[in-house]
């Protein structure tokens, strides 16, 4: 089990940013190359946040707190387990990043961070039908409180490659010596 007080054992990285970013992308591609479990917190959603955010409809605070909370309880149950663990979830405002990190020294977040014209190409440009329509980009922008230096946030832009993004992770984490050869990625559900 990983021990909260040391501050360099990292069990849990949340990859965050606004719908469009590269999340799921980043956080797979980490995942691989650290061969730790993955996890996207699409994958949380009850399907009433689905279907409102299929028609357009913002997600409200009361709509992501159970959201919220079954990816807190994930990252509680990968920490418990002595495992590692990387999840995309959009953590969009310190308040929910509270949820997800709080007091865990163990768990990081790795912030994607673009202007609003390059996500909106990458979103239209999107071939795997998201249900996050274009149209909230602006809802996801406004809602964005980007993390403070308090939560020792690595911030990295999303312009450069998808390698060079997780390299540059990788490297600020500290974790290019942490990655075990015998251990096989895990990609969860």
């Amino acid at each position: 089990m990983h021990s909260d007080s040391r501050e360099n054992d990292i069990s849990v990285i949340v990859v965050m940013g606004v719908s469009g970013s590269g999340k799921s992308t980043i956080a797979a591609m980490l995942a691989h190359r650290l061969h730790w479990i993955y996890e996207d917190g699409d994958w949380f959603h009850p399907e009433s946040n689905i279907e409102k955010m299929h028609h357009g409809e913002p997600l409200n605070d009361a709509d992501r707190l159970p959201w919220l909370r079954s990816i807190a309880a994930w990252i509680d149950d990968t920490r418990k387990a002595g495992n590692n663990g990387i999840i995309a979830c959009s953590a969009l405002k310190r308040a929910y990043r509270d949820i997800l990190v709080g007091a865990r020294r163990d768990v990081r977040i790795v912030f994607l961070k673009g202007d609003r014209d390059l996500i909106a190409r990458r979103i239209l440009a999107r071939a795997d039908h998201h249900f996050m329509p274009a149209s909230l980009l602006d809802s996801q922008f406004a809602a964005l409180e980007e993390p403070t230096k308090d939560e020792r946030p690595i911030v990295v832009p999303i312009a450069p490659h998808p390698r060079d993004i997780v390299d540059a992770i990788v490297t600020k984490l500290g974790l290019g010596r942490a990655v075990a050869t015998d251990v096989k990625p895990h990609i969860a559900r």
